[in-house]
């Protein structure tokens, strides 16, 4: 609290070291709304810093109907059953989710393409697949985690390391068959 002081008082052109010794009434008041201000920036920023950098969501999802496979979804694709994807109401599209199912500790990750749901019981819509792979098809819905996925690697890039060796090509031309010369072409004292 003293070393608080002594910053708040350096830093408002004020001589005195500390609030308790310091005999001009002014100080005081002039201090303490600035003192109450630094005190919600620290709590501000502590909290800042504690908070983790990815939220997780917790509750209920369901998955689509059948009846919507082929149809279009929010971001202009087609849905497809058998495909990882999901709708979701804040997350843009792209974003990849790792959806865990805690029941049975099974997880999923998808991509959000579409809207949804719009029901406040719900807070993700599971494409068929997915609901397969997390166990619920049964149930129809089910208590899950969310939370935002970010693949450190790409996909699909071999490594610098890891190429093989592009052997070097000995390309040159031979003839595949010689065929004979054409009747026109032959010279007339030939006989054969």
């Amino acid at each position: 609290m003293k070393l608080l002081s002594e910053f708040i008082c350096r830093n408002s052109a004020i001589c005195c070291k500390d609030l308790v010794t310091c005999s001009r009434k002014s100080h005081i008041k002039r201090l303490m709304p600035m003192k109450k201000r630094l005190e919600m920036l620290l709590l501000c920023l502590l909290l800042c810093l504690f908070c983790e950098a990815q939220e997780m969501l917790k509750g209920k999802a369901s998955y689509y109907s059948d009846k919507l496979h082929g149809r279009r979804m929010a971001n202009g694709q087609l849905y497809h059953r058998d495909s990882m994807t999901c709708a979701h109401l804040r997350f843009p599209f792209g974003t990849m989710l790792k959806v865990r199912n805690p029941i049975n500790d099974r997880t999923v990750i998808v991509r959000v393409t579409d809207r949804g749901p719009y029901s406040k019981r719900y807070i993700i819509d599971l494409s068929r697949a997915a609901a397969k792979k997390l166990g619920i098809l049964a149930a129809g819905f089910c208590q899950v985690e969310i939370t935002p996925f970010h693949p450190e690697v790409v996909p699909y890039r071999a490594e610098e390391d890891s190429l093989p060796e592009v052997p070097e090509l000995n390309l040159q031309y031979t003839p595949v068959a010689t065929y004979p010369d054409p009747v026109w072409q032959r010279d007339s004292t030939d006989t054969e």
